[in-house]
């Protein structure tokens, strides 16, 4: 069995991550994946860039700036400019050797100048089986990777709340209509990292018609692993006597991640009794200045590609918070509870699902900053803390490990090949 994987990267960025976990996942099932990525930067032999030539790299760049300029005249300002993709240019990846010996195309994240809609409709028309993994909400709206509250995508969006004009007719409305036409009738399985975004899924006028289940993404269960605390404080040249409190994502300053709502928990816990007890530890692209603002002792890591460190940083702290607004299924929250790791996060998207509340974790209600600054108290100073992790470990174990995820998606592809009168026919 064959199946190819399409994402613009193969390391960066969380779906990324989790699309290269899910290859690996599958290789040590003995399937031939494979992924079609528009730039390679990591060292995997299965990866495979589109662009590689000169000309290519050109291309991808300009194809990508293509993208974001298409979008420039509807965006409100230039913190949302990523929020809202158009997919208007991209490689016509239907005519390459990978894809055409492949059995099943499997989809991830592919926007930025790599796939357009115009191209996906090319794949689609191939008669191959489609496997589409959502990382986010994209797929199913008119343009937007994350809703907030609106659900305007269960009928023909439109009057978005994302754009600077929205009307009946806007930019969110035609997009809208362009992926109605190119679904229909196409050979397409929708997968979701989570059942928060499956039933998000399950409502949209788009997907209405095609099947979508829920598998979680896998982790390294060997990598990210629990350690002795001291051990990675010491490499880390971390305090071994303070409480440390870890906060990270690819950007910091993204709106979805809550960073402010972190900044009030945080001024909050800064005026209890145990303030000096507590140092912070914060990863990812990050404004500068952001040391004076924060109310700790705080050790800052800027973006941190390395999973070794990250393994230390998980091992290290004492709690790992998630202040996020809107997420799926965080990579960074599997990864510190592997570790051992307990949680605070807000009760959002697919949170719920890795983290349980009082058994490893602490599950504050959505964008309340006391109430996440109550929950990283508790986990700092009211728990058995080997009881946490121990727990942490096991919510793993039980649930997100390669060879289980690796099995599903292994179901689900034998089942698209049987139902498959191409394949049949070979």
């Amino acid at each position: 069995m064959r199946v190819v994987h399409i994402n613009r990267s193969d390391v960066v960025g969380g779906a990324s991550v989790a699309a290269s976990r899910i290859v690996e996942a599958l290789r040590a099932q003995n399937i031939d994946a494979s992924m079609l990525v528009a730039e390679k930067s990591g060292d995997s032999s299965w990866a495979h860039p589109v662009a590689q030539s000169s000309i290519n790299k050109t291309l991808l760049k300009s194809r990508f700036l293509w993208d974001v300029a298409g979008f420039m005249g509807h965006e409100k300002s230039r913190l949302t400019r990523f929020a809202f993709s158009l997919a208007a240019a991209g490689f016509n990846l239907s005519k390459l050797s990978l894809v055409q010996e492949a059995d099943i195309i499997h989809l991830h994240w592919f926007n930025q100048g790599f796939l357009s809609l115009k191209g996906l409709g090319k794949l689609l028309q191939l008669g191959k089986p489609v496997v589409w993994t959502l990382h986010d909400m994209w797929g199913f709206t008119g343009g937007c990777h994350y809703s907030g509250e609106c659900e305007r995508f269960t009928g023909a969006c439109g009057h978005c709340a994302a754009i600077r004009d929205p009307s009946a007719n806007d930019i969110s409305s035609i997009q809208h209509q362009r992926k109605k036409t190119i679904y229909r009738d196409a050979p397409l399985s929708i997968v979701t990292c989570s059942t928060w975004l499956e039933s998000a899924a399950r409502k949209s006028s788009l997907l209405k018609d095609h099947s979508v289940i829920s598998i979680p993404n896998p982790i390294d269960i060997d990598l990210y692993a629990p350690f002795p605390r001291a051990e990675a404080r010491k490499r880390l040249k971390l305090p071994i006597d303070k409480k440390i409190l870890l906060f990270g994502a690819a950007n910091i300053s993204d709106p979805r991640k809550g960073m402010h709502l972190l900044m009030h928990a945080l001024k909050k816990l800064a005026n209890g009794k145990n303030a000096k007890d507590i140092e912070l530890v914060i990863f990812g692209k990050m404004p500068s200045g952001i040391d004076t603002r924060l109310p700790f002792p705080s050790h800052l890591m800027n973006f941190v590609d390395d999973p070794n460190t990250l393994v230390d940083l998980y091992n290290a702290a004492d709690v790992f918070v998630l202040p996020s607004l809107e997420d799926n299924l965080p990579n960074t929250v599997m990864e510190a509870l592997s570790c051992g790791t307990p949680v605070a996060a807000f009760r959002i998207g697919g949170v719920p699902e890795m983290v349980s509340h009082l058994r490893c974790g602490f599950l504050a209600p959505e964008a309340d900053a006391t109430g996440l600054a109550e929950g990283i108290e508790y986990l700092l100073y009211k728990i058995d803390a080997d009881e946490y992790r121990f727990l942490a470990r096991e919510k793993v174990l039980h649930n997100f490990t390669p060879e289980l995820i690796a099995n599903r998606y292994i179901q689900l592809y034998s089942s698209l090949l049987s139902d498959n009168s191409l394949y049949d026919a070979k």
